[in-house]
């Protein structure tokens, strides 16, 4: 698919179509993404999206025990005050 440069400004842009606005779900903000002489733009998601299934999952499998104990049994937390 070939898009021409727009003006905006000092700077240039390019047009999205709505169907492609709506099949890749783009909203206000998009990520782009420089990578091995290309440009990727995928839309945006939320920081920790889907972070309260995956841990419900880890309680669910038992997955979500301590790997290190709380405290080691010669740390002595005096020396810190």
């Amino acid at each position: 698919m070939d898009v021409s440069l727009i003006s905006i400004g000092n700077s240039k842009g390019i047009r999205l179509s709505k169907t492609l606005i709506e099949k890749y779900n783009f909203q206000d903000t998009i990520e782009l993404i420089l990578e091995k002489g290309f440009i990727i733009l995928k839309p945006k998601t939320a920081a920790r999206k889907g972070w309260e299934k995956s841990f419900k999952k880890m309680r669910d499998n038992g997955d979500d025990k301590l790997l290190l104990p709380e405290m080691f049994k010669d740390e002595n937390f005096e020396e810190w005050t």
